[in-house]
């Protein structure tokens, strides 16, 4: 039986964000027979027309890495109300050249874990939002808002919070059920 594939997208370019840690803990909550790739998107070039067209190593593997996963999980922080420049330069990256949108019919789950009150939740409504052009399916519930990261998260980037955990797992049995549904 073929794996259930999950691609894993931080939304920050920090070494140990709380981002970070949530995909680290989803890889360990999965639901049987599915796993999950985490990427990073510190290789990825900032977008610019001119040069969609040449060959690019990270941005062809990364474009692969899209196409080749059943479903996408983003884990993002939320920047000045929003998506942060690095994940939306990612977005843009992959859905370019016209015509060879590499997130079209992907189901997608959102999270993020954020230091304030709000837990990522503009960030998310955003996110959502441009899935809408990219022809993407978001999933909308559960949602997943950690706030107070810096409370649920330890020094060792490990979720020390029950609820969370909780959550997390509930969004990926959820993704892969989106997922499957869509499948067929």
């Amino acid at each position: 039986m073929k794996k259930f594939k999950i691609l894993g997208i931080v939304g920050s370019l920090r070494h140990e964000s709380y981002n970070l840690s949530l995909l680290k803990a989803a890889a360990k909550l999965l639901p049987l027979d599915t796993e999950l790739e985490i990427v990073t998107l510190e290789n990825l070039p900032l977008y610019n027309q001119d040069m969609e067209n040449i060959l690019n190593p990270a941005v062809n593997d990364f474009k692969q890495k899209i196409e080749e996963a059943d479903a996408i999980l983003f884990s993002s922080p939320e920047y000045n109300y929003s998506i942060p420049g690095v994940l939306k330069n990612a977005i843009d990256v992959a859905s370019r050249p016209w015509g060879k949108n590499s997130w079209a019919g992907k189901p997608a789950a959102i999270m993020g874990a954020s230091v304030g009150a709000l837990g990522t939740s503009r960030m998310q409504y955003h996110l959502r939002q441009t899935m809408i052009f990219l022809d993407m399916y978001p999933l909308n519930k559960p949602e997943v808002m950690v706030m107070t990261a810096q409370e649920k998260i330890n020094e060792s980037g490990e979720i020390t919070d029950k609820h969370t955990k909780e959550k997390i797992a509930e969004l990926l049995v959820a993704l892969v059920a989106w997922g499957k549904k869509l499948a067929k």
